[in-house]
């Protein structure tokens, strides 16, 4: 058995000194929320590292929707599910057709395409809501799940579409010719050979275009408006308009929403880190 030498000793105590105060500094605002979920109304202010009497309470009010904020929690989770769900397949239909077409079709004026996409990037999500508001007003899609569809799908698009060409570049061109020898059509190319060999790629932009739009909150608040119809992000944002704001139901909420996007990257992490960075070298 081989011995680490002193070098690798030093480079792994240099990445435990750093990984270590990440970990905590990431999981301290995780566990602060645990602990108002689990703490007595009268108990979430009290300062205390762990409560005097914890309680799953808090979580029987939100799953039974025995508070007025969450009168309509049930169908707003519904609600982020299917736009996210959405989301995700609509992106991966876009950017894995475009990055087909562009990568091993060849056509004409797809890299300007390409760029041009990545160019909207150059200018803030957030300066794009109003004039996204205005577009999705004129059609009529306004308070419609997929008028936030489409936003999600235009945002997360770009980014998908290059990381998917950069990940095909990769894929040799001889797998192609070799299929259209054997008489393979276009779209026969891209069911049997393109697809199975894109998946880590497919899994990993999949899961990114579900979180963006998981997570989204701005163009929620500004696309939906009735209760039934917007989704939880915007939901917990109006525990904040009241008062005496119950804080305990508010992080008990938070706590439940961050469970699926955790549970879906960690069931996918291997594809995530893979997918992500495929292309980044070449062979």
């Amino acid at each position: 058995m081989k011995l680490p030498t002193l070098r690798e000793v030093g480079t792994d105590a240099k990445l435990l000194l750093i990984g270590i105060p990440v970990f905590i500094w990431t999981m301290v605002p995780i566990y602060h929320m645990f602990v108002f979920a689990i703490s007595p109304k009268e108990d979430a202010f009290s300062g205390k590292l762990w409560p005097d009497h914890p309680t799953l309470h808090n979580f029987s009010i939100v799953f039974n929707q025995q508070h007025y904020f969450l009168r309509d929690f049930w169908i707003q989770f519904w609600n982020s599910t299917v736009i996210a769900v959405a989301v995700g397949a609509l992106t991966l239909f876009v950017a894995t057709a475009a990055a087909f077409s562009i990568s091993r079709l060849r056509v004409p004026g797809g890299r300007a395409v390409m760029n041009l996409a990545l160019f909207t990037y150059f200018i803030p999500a957030a300066f794009l809501a109003v004039p996204m508001y205005r577009t999705m007003g004129n059609y009529g899609l306004l308070n419609t799940h997929l008028s936030l569809i489409l936003a999600m799908v235009t945002i997360a698009s770009p980014y998908a579409i290059w990381v998917l060409k950069q990940a095909s570049d990769k894929l040799p061109v001889e797998l192609d010719e070799a299929a259209t020898m054997d008489g393979a059509s276009t779209l026969q190319l891209f069911r049997l050979v393109y697809l199975p060999l894109m998946m880590p790629s497919l899994v990993a932009i999949g899961t990114y275009a579900i979180l963006l739009a998981w997570n989204e909150y701005l163009y929620a608040f500004l696309l939906l408006s009735n209760d039934t119809d917007i989704t939880l992000p915007v939901a917990l944002g109006n525990f904040l308009s009241a008062d005496d704001s119950p804080w305990e139901l508010l992080m008990t909420t938070g706590f439940i929403y961050a469970l699926p996007p955790a549970a879906i990257y960690y069931a996918f992490k291997r594809y995530m880190v893979g997918g992500l960075t495929a292309g980044a070298v070449k062979s």
